[in-house]
């Protein structure tokens, strides 16, 4: 294999390990709500083991009472604080579907729900599609969350 060759060969690798990489709902995430369409949080999802975790890591919305706690929620959760709370959980690749993430569950703190969740990059991963809901996709909403990093 001649220099150039090897050269092509390396730099087809990293950009397909880039491109995988921007394909994975992992990262940090600004959360925008759907209706007011407002900044909300930052989001880290984090892959473990093949399994996707999301958890607040800063709150944006000036509105939000500060230490605020999940007063709402009626899971382990109830009554921890919002900052640092995980809301999205056991979230694993779609093995039908490589676009898709689902299988867990992610939780509105607003409220204390907790909604089925399908995670879709989109837009070359700089987007996340986030569909919360309740026994079928098309019962449910999405936000469209926007990368960090």
């Amino acid at each position: 294999m001649t220099m150039k060759h090897l050269a092509t060969t390396m730099l087809l690798s990293v950009a397909a390990f880039a491109a995988q990489a921007q394909s994975s709902p992992a990262g940090l995430w600004k959360t925008i709500d759907d209706e007011s369409k407002q900044e909300k949080s930052l989001v880290r999802i984090v892959e473990a083991g093949g399994v996707l975790t999301g958890r607040i890591e800063k709150i944006l919305d000036p509105t939000a009472v500060p230490d605020a706690k999940c007063d709402k929620c009626s899971d382990a959760r109830k009554d921890q604080p919002i900052m640092g709370l995980t809301i999205i959980r056991n979230v694993k690749h779609n093995a039908d579907d490589a676009a898709l993430w689902d299988g867990g569950d992610v939780l509105d703190p607003n409220n204390g729900k907790v909604y089925k969740v399908r995670l879709k990059p989109v837009d070359g991963g700089k987007k996340l599609e986030v569909r919360g809901y309740i026994g079928a996709p098309l019962l449910g909403r999405t936000q469209t969350w926007l990368r960090v990093e």
